[in-house]
C-alpha cells in the first residue's frame, strides 16, 4: 500500500528526520501498543480519554461503556485525534538539554463514528479479544444481548497520520564528551509477569498456552499475520 502523505496538520517539522510516514512503521506502532489517548471536544470542552484500542486494516477500534461520555458524543461522526506512544529507554546525556529519552508514536486524525450494526460490534469485540489472547474467544460464554446493548463500538479510519521516532544514544556538544560524566541509554520495555489464577478459579482448570509468553512484539506479530 501507498505510504501515508503529511498533511498541513501531520507534517513534522521540529527534527524532521525523526519522521516516519511509511504504513509498516505506523502499523507496527499500533499494533503493539496497547493504549491509546482519544482526543476530541464536546460543547467547546476538549477531553482526552485513555482506552484499550485495536486496529482492524485501515482502521482503529475501540469499545467502552455506552453511558460514557466520549462514546455518547460518537453517536454521529466527529472529529478526533488519537495518540499512540511507546516509550523505549532513557537517554542520558552529558547535560540535561540533551538528555531525551527514545520513543516510538503515532498521532492520528479522523473521524470516529459508532458501529450500530450488531454483528459488526460483536465481531469488532472478537478481534479486540483475539488480538491480546488469540484462542479465547472460543472459550468464553457467548455475549449476552444486554452485554452487546451495553457496549458501544467506535471506529475510525486511519488516513491522516504523523509518526515520530527517536532511537540510539545521547548527543552532546563535542565539548562535553571529555566530562567524567556517565552517559548512555537505559533501556525500558514492558513485559508481563506471570498470570495469577482467580480466587475462584475452578479446580482443574489450566493456564492457557497464549498466556505463558506475552508482549509487546508478539501483539505486533499477531496482528500482522491477520492481515
Amino acid at each position: 500500500m501507498d505510504d501515508f502523505k503529511p498533511t498541513a496538520r501531520t507534517r513534522i517539522k521540529r527534527l524532521a528526520k525523526r519522521a516516519h510516514y511509511d504504513r509498516e512503521t505506523v502499523y507496527r506502532i499500533l499494533d503493539q501498543g496497547l493504549v491509546a489517548h482519544v482526543g476530541y471536544a464536546i460543547a467547546g470542552q476538549p477531553y482526552v480519554t485513555p482506552t484499550n484500542y485495536w486496529r482492524e486494516g485501515e482502521r482503529l477500534v475501540w469499545h467502552g461503556s455506552s453511558a460514557s461520555k466520549m462514546l455518547r458524543s460518537m453517536k454521529q461522526p466527529v472529529p478526533v485525534c488519537v495518540t499512540v506512544s511507546l516509550f523505549d529507554g532513557l537517554v542520558l546525556a552529558r547535560s540535561g538539554f540533551h538528555s531525551s529519552v527514545n520513543y516510538r508514536s503515532v498521532m492520528c486524525f479522523g473521524e470516529a463514528a459508532e458501529v450500530t450494526d450488531p454483528a459488526g460490534k460483536l465481531a469488532a469485540l472478537e478481534a479486540f479479544v483475539e488480538r491480546i489472547t488469540p484462542g479465547r474467544w472460543a472459550e468464553l460464554r457467548p455475549v449476552t444481548k444486554q452485554e452487546l446493548k451495553a457496549t458501544c463500538v467506535i471506529a475510525m479510519t486511519i488516513d491522516d497520520v504523523a509518526c515520530k521516532v527517536r532511537t540510539g544514544g545521547p548527543i552532546d556538544d563535542e565539548e562535553d564528551y571529555a566530562l567524567d560524566v556517565w552517559a548512555g541509554v537505559v533501556p525500558l520495555r514492558m513485559v508481563a509477569e506471570k498470570a495469577q489464577p482467580d480466587a475462584r478459579l475452578k479446580p482443574g482448570v489450566p493456564l492457557p498456552s497464549y498466556l505463558r509468553h506475552v508482549d509487546l512484539e508478539s501483539y505486533a506479530s499477531r496482528a500482522k499475520a491477520a492481515e
